[in-house]
């Protein structure tokens, strides 16, 4: 049961608990008619406390059968006052059989009903599904907890900020993630206890959105805490380092932050970070300020590195187009390279790192017989330049489908990014949340110089 309707059950005993009381002093009064009208209203308060608990512990529930044990008790009690000639009822009698009753029916309340709670955790890209999976698998194999992966929806954005392509990647989860359609779970009467969100942009992002009822603003009413955890991992940073933090700051004042009852980050300089900024940024320093910002950020780490630790290689399935581009003739695998290119590089460089990507396909082709080249390029690539760089897109576009066509490399679009992490020997790319994901494997890392090419 859950914790609001054991509420509102411990409620209704209460005002049965009142109406004994009441009926007690109106047998004294010889007031029957209006004691009998209570007991009437204690039935009804029994018979609504029973089906509750039928519906969700049970008809079996030792609670249930106390109850129609009270329902008879009332009945006899209503009978026998209304069937009463000389008015010399014994109104201690009848109170302390009432009352002897619903206390057992309290105590079995109190006793035998659980509370259940209810976890509701909404990724909307499939690939950013690690950076919530470990949490929900706690969550999943807590006997008393029900959890709930609701996927949701997101659009691509006009230059102009209106919606465009909406997306839905439910379809795209590991096997063994239940999944509940985001039309079919109503969220004002489940008022789950807690919703966990990895976007934490509103009405922010100028390239994807959201629907609006998802926004982190609007979340909050639904639910006894809202919990943000970011979809992303950043370079570790020291406090005191803020040239470094400058750089970042944003990440730490979007409005999730603002509006989630915690905040989980990766460690614990970074929830130092993250106080340093948010107290900078709202210009009071005071220690209620302070408390409330370190009771909010909480320096947990990153699902997402619990993700990298616990994929092994052996449990991992490798499509047979891969493997045609990964085998050697002898059965051997050639050396895999994770090829990353981020978001940020494109809008910064264009056509050069269009160019610098080029060449690099160029040199991996070349040396294919001993080097397998996987290429995975971040999910939101082509909204981002179709809505930030309309004209790059006709160039990228070019890019992808010849490197698609040729079929020498992979080319890697799924939501599975732990696999191209566990089956890869290092990594070479443009720097991202990747990067530090990798670095946990201890393989090579090579950062990408736009800025060589033949």
């Amino acid at each position: 049961m859950r914790k609001a309707q054991k509420q509102q059950v411990e409620e209704l005993v209460l005002q049965m608990q009142e109406a004994q009381d009441q009926i007690k002093k109106y047998i004294e009064q010889q007031n029957i008619p209006y004691a009998m009208q209570l007991l009437e209203d204690c039935q009804n308060g029994a018979i609504t406390i029973g089906t509750l608990i039928e519906k969700t512990e049970g008809e079996a529930h030792p609670a249930v059968v106390l109850l129609e044990e009270y329902c008879e008790l009332v009945y006899q009690i209503h009978e026998g006052l209304g069937n009463h000639k000389d008015n010399n009822t014994n109104e201690a009698k009848i109170y302390k059989l009432l009352k002897q009753k619903l206390t057992k029916v309290t105590n079995s309340i109190h006793n035998d009903i659980r509370i259940r709670k209810e976890a509701v955790f909404l990724p909307y890209k499939a690939s950013m599904w690690d950076s919530l999976e470990s949490v929900w698998k706690t969550a999943e194999a807590d006997p008393d907890c029900d959890a709930y992966v609701i996927p949701i929806p997101y659009y691509d954005k006009n230059p102009d900020g209106t919606f465009r392509e909406m997306h839905y990647e439910g379809d795209q989860y590991p096997d063994y993630v239940p999944i509940t359609k985001y039309d079919a779970f109503d969220f004002e009467q489940h008022h789950p206890d807690m919703i966990y969100i990895h976007n934490p942009y509103d009405n922010s992002n100028f390239v994807t959105s959201v629907p609006p009822f998802f926004f982190s603003s609007n979340l909050k009413k639904y639910t006894e805490k809202l919990i943000y955890i970011p979809y992303f991992v950043l370079s570790e940073i020291k406090p005191d380092e803020d040239e470094r933090i400058e750089g970042m700051k944003h990440f730490c004042t979007v409005p999730a932050v603002y509006n989630a009852d915690k905040v989980i980050v990766q460690s614990e300089d970074m929830r130092k970070v993250y106080i340093k900024v948010l107290l900078e940024t709202s210009n009071d320093k005071s220690k209620a300020v302070r408390k409330y910002w370190e009771d909010k950020i909480l320096g947990l780490g990153s699902p997402k590195f619990d993700k990298v630790a616990n994929t092994k290689r052996e449990d991992i399935t490798v499509p047979e187009e891969w493997l045609r581009i990964i085998e050697k003739p002898d059965g051997s695998w050639k050396k895999i390279i994770f090829y990353n290119t981020s978001v940020g590089a494109l809008l910064q460089h264009n056509e050069k790192m269009i160019a610098k990507m080029e060449y690099v396909f160029r040199v991996f082709q070349e040396n294919q017989e001993d080097v397998a080249l996987l290429w995975r390029p971040h999910p939101l690539i082509q909204a981002t330049i179709e809505s930030m760089r309309p004209q790059l897109w006709t160039e990228y576009d070019r890019l992808v489908r010849k490197y698609r066509e040729e079929g020498w490399g992979i080319y890697d679009d799924t939501a599975d990014l732990d696999r191209a992490v566990e089956i890869s020997d290092a990594y070479y790319g443009d720097g991202s949340s990747v990067v530090q994901l990798y670095q946990k494997t201890g393989k090579p890392i090579m950062m990408q110089n736009v800025e060589i090419v033949e």
